[in-house]
């Protein structure tokens, strides 16, 4: 129960940062979410840094890496966990699955997102 609770605080202010960031750079370029990219960005950046030292010298406990990888980087942006998953597959030199998931991931989020639009405006 207690990592459920660090995955849900570190959640929260990671998505509280996210909106705080992306809503006003959003509004800076037409056509380009600005504070989006950045904060997929950042939290690329956080993550790998995050992961990268508990792995190398157990700097962070479990707990602590939970708070800041699954639960503040997740809330922060889920594009951070997409982003790691890809590397881990190419570092396995796993092209075909790397691609698969990558296209896959994309374009079905894509459909996924304009078929919850469609369904929304069914009983209009």
């Amino acid at each position: 129960m207690k990592q459920v609770f660090l995955v849900f605080l570190g959640g929260g202010l990671g998505s509280a940062l996210r909106y705080v960031i992306s809503k006003p750079l959003n509004l800076l370029l037409q056509n380009f979410f600005l504070g989006t990219f950045l904060v997929n960005i950042v939290g690329c950046l956080l993550i790998g840094i995050i992961l990268g030292v508990s792995a190398k010298n157990n700097f962070l406990s479990a707990n602590n890496t939970l708070f800041l990888a699954t639960g503040f980087c997740g809330g922060f942006t889920t594009f951070s966990a997409f982003a790691f998953e890809k590397h881990s597959l190419l570092k396995s030199s796993e092209l075909f699955h790397f691609s698969l998931y990558t296209i896959a991931s994309i374009v079905v989020g894509i459909i996924a997102v304009a078929l919850g639009l469609w369904l929304s405006r069914l009983g209009d």
